[in-house]
Formats: C-alpha cells, structure tokens, sequence
C-alpha cells in the first residue's frame, strides 16, 4: 500500500455568480475541473452556494436520522445494492449507513421522511431536499463542463436524462483502540460521479495515479468530487476513477455522498 501524503487536491471555485455557459469564466473553469479529473479523478470544489446555517442544519438532520432506534433505521430497504441501511453490527462493518434515490426531488424526501418518522419531521424533509437540490445543481454543472470539454455536447442532454442521484449517509464511530484502522476499505465508486461532505472531523483519504494517499482537507465550504467508474468508462479511460477510504482511527464523523448513477 501506497505512502500517505501531504499533497492537496486541485482547488476550483464554482462561487462566482458570472459561472454560465459560454462566458470566459466558465471556460477558465471548465479547464480547471478536465485538468483535474484526468490527473486526480477528483478535486475540491469551493461552492458557498449553500448557506451556512443550511450547512448546520444538515448537520443536524444527519445526527437525528442515526439518533433513531435500530428498528426504525432497519425500515430503510432497497433491491439495489448499498441503497438500503447498513448497520454497524454487520459482519466486518464499521459504521452504518443509509439512503434513497432522487433526494432532489420534495416527493422522494417525503417518502423517505415518512418511513422514518411516520407522523411527519417537517424540518429534516425540507432541510435535506435544499441541500441535496442545490448539491444536484452543482453535480449538473460539473458534468456538463466535462461533456462540453470533449466537445460532445450534442449527448449532453441524452447523458443527463439517463442519470439519477442517490444521496447516502454514512456514520462512522469513534475508534475504541490507538491502533489505526480503516473504517471503510479502499475502493473506487462505480457510479458516474460523487459529491462528499464531511461532517466534524477529517478521514477521508484519495489514493493518486502514483499510488500515495492525500489525506483531504474540508474547507468551511468545500465539497469533494470523485469520478466514478461509469464516467471513466464513457471517456474510454481518459478521467480517472481514484481509490478512496476512511479512515476509522479519528473521532466520529458523517459523510454524505450525492452519488449520480447511470
């Protein structure tokens, strides 16, 4: 296994309110985020479109939904793999986590929201489709700069109508020991793309083309993309789809993956 580094990701800032198409910021941009899904796979991308108080709330939400007793976390079910709650007492598993497709869309939150709390939790619904939208909307531009940068745009519409977004929560303990474990293993996303947002303390980890692991930072409004596999198979190899994992030997954390399938 590869040594773990200080290297830092590419940094792109998707803040600026002049980020449309066809403009020479978006160009600069475009530029930034192709650059960096060949090299990387992955970078970190600057975006305080999403307030800060949206971002606490989030945080809440997250901590209320894994408060929940066992049994109601268990009504969270899917046919597809990893869509439905994992727990922590699975064999070999270190955290919990559970999710549901299309979190963009109010009627689909809803859905989820009533399954967990049956009389309704108004505050979560609303809390995680804001967050889970304006994080779909920066999904979107990211792909779109990665078709454009190919010059296929005549698919552009065609790739994204056959793309759905699935938002899983993860929670990891606090390890019990000093001894550093790993509290999900290394592997790479099948999906197109991922979205992650790390919620109190650092872990993850990328592993570059080089093998050396970059232990990733999260800025107050930062979130990490990772190419996943589809993506990199639609390019015929020409992205990179990194390994990653979290570490299990910091304080407990949350992660929150907007995950957009083919």
């Amino acid at each position: 296994m590869g040594s773990e580094t200080t290297l830092r990701l590419p940094v792109i800032d998707f803040s600026c309110k002049d980020l449309m198409p066809r403009t020479p910021v978006w160009e600069t941009v475009r530029s930034q985020v192709r650059e960096a899904a060949e090299e990387f796979g992955c970078f970190e991308a600057l975006f305080k479109n999403i307030p800060q108080e949206l971002r606490k709330a989030m945080d809440g939400a997250l901590e209320e939904i894994f408060a929940l007793p066992l049994e109601i976390k268990k009504r969270n079910v899917s046919e597809k793999a990893f869509h439905g709650y994992i727990g922590s007492s699975s064999p070999g598993s270190l955290y919990e986590s559970m999710g549901f497709d299309n979190p963009e869309d109010h009627k689909e939150v809803e859905r989820f929201t009533k399954i967990m709390w049956p009389e309704g939790n108004t505050n979560f619904s609303k809390t995680v489709h804001w967050f889970s939208k304006i994080l779909s909307e920066l999904d979107q531009t990211i792909r779109r700069m990665i078709v454009e940068s190919f010059g296929i745009e005549k698919y552009l519409e065609e790739h994204m109508n056959s793309t759905y977004n699935f938002l899983r929560v993860t929670k990891y303990e606090a390890s019990k020991t000093t001894e550093k474990k790993t509290g999900l293993r290394a592997h790479t996303d099948k999906n197109t793309t991922s979205i992650l947002y790390q919620s109190q303390i650092d872990g993850l980890e990328v592993q570059t083309r080089d093998g050396e692991w970059v232990n990733v930072k999260f800025s107050p409004h930062s979130f990490i993309v990772i190419i996943g596999e589809s993506l990199n198979a639609w390019t015929n190899g020409r992205l990179h789809s990194p390994y990653h994992r979290v570490d299990e030997w910091r304080p407990e954390k949350i992660l929150v993956k907007v995950m957009n399938y083919l």
